[in-house]
């Protein structure tokens, strides 16, 4: 299955503004600022992959943007609220934007998956039958009913990952943040993943994915958000991961559909400034050259 399914939203004119952060500063006690005036903006029903080195701030910006760490400077708005870092205001936050951490370790605590799924709603003080349904709603967006009561010791690493993703889906939040969710899965493990989220995404979820990975950011994506040394670079992905300062900046590369679609016009046989985003993408331009030139 490519990352660019059928389920994929395109880009939307004027999308509405979701998720917003601007000018914001972060640090931890006793240690270096973290975010030096960073911007994000996350448009309704558009998918931002969120790209850096290790320690650059891309974790901190996540907890930033769910409301988990409070920056020192700058603000962070969704749907155009101010986020209100008072318990009732997190509290309120939290049932908009929900952040799943890269280790499911760290959020599966419960005995099986349908009381750690049930979590969340529960301490909204929803009523049973809402968070049963919600519960069922989560799991089969994940593709995992069949794991309800299944002991959370028992599942796989992938499993535990969408287990946790289901906790926070289960909050019905507009705004799913995603910590490296396909970090230590098969290829197999990372197409369920991509599918689960684009049936999230067909139920109005906006979804933003901090990676490592630029091929996928690339296929997946509509932009790409990328965090260097405490700022973030925003663009259409192909603009921003085929700015090559960038991208050394980041300690990233270039992703290979970029590169190669390069090389191919280095040689005359693509035209230059053609950018795939992946196999389908660099076929389809092949293709029309030679009907082109035909």
């Amino acid at each position: 299955m490519s990352h660019r399914d059928d389920c994929r939203h395109p880009p939307l004119a004027g999308s509405a503004e979701r998720l917003v952060a601007r000018g914001l500063h972060a640090a931890y006690p006793g240690g270096p600022p973290v975010l030096v005036g960073a911007d994000l903006l996350v448009r309704a029903g558009r998918r931002t992959a969120l790209l850096g080195a290790n320690g650059s701030g891309k974790t901190t910006l996540l907890r930033c943007l769910a409301g988990g760490h409070q920056p020192s400077g700058g603000e962070v708005a969704v749907d155009g609220t101010r986020v209100d870092y008072s318990r009732k205001g997190l509290r309120s936050h939290r049932q908009r934007v929900q952040l799943v951490l890269q280790d499911p370790d760290d959020q599966l605590f419960s005995a099986d998956v349908t009381q750690d799924v049930s979590f969340g709603p529960m301490n909204l003080g929803l009523p049973v039958g809402e968070v049963r349904e919600r519960v069922s709603e989560a799991l089969a967006l994940l593709g995992i009913e069949h794991l309800a009561d299944r002991p959370t010791h028992q599942l796989s690493y992938g499993e535990r990952k969408r287990a946790a993703t289901a906790g926070a889906v289960a909050m019905r939040p507009a705004v799913l943040l995603l910590d490296e969710p396909t970090a230590g899965l098969d290829p197999a493990g990372v197409e369920e993943m991509l599918g689960a989220l684009a049936r999230l995404e067909e139920h109005g979820t906006t979804v933003v994915l901090a990676t490592h990975e630029v091929d996928l950011a690339l296929a997946w994506a509509d932009e790409a958000a990328v965090v260097v040394d405490g700022a973030v670079t925003q663009g259409p992905v192909e603009d921003v991961l085929g700015d090559d300062l960038l991208v050394g900046r980041a300690r990233l590369r270039r992703p290979w559909a970029l590169e190669l679609a390069d090389r191919l016009a280095g040689s005359g046989l693509l035209d230059p400034g053609v950018r795939p985003r992946d196999v389908d993408g660099l076929v389809a331009a092949l293709a029309g050259r030679t009907a082109t030139t035909a």
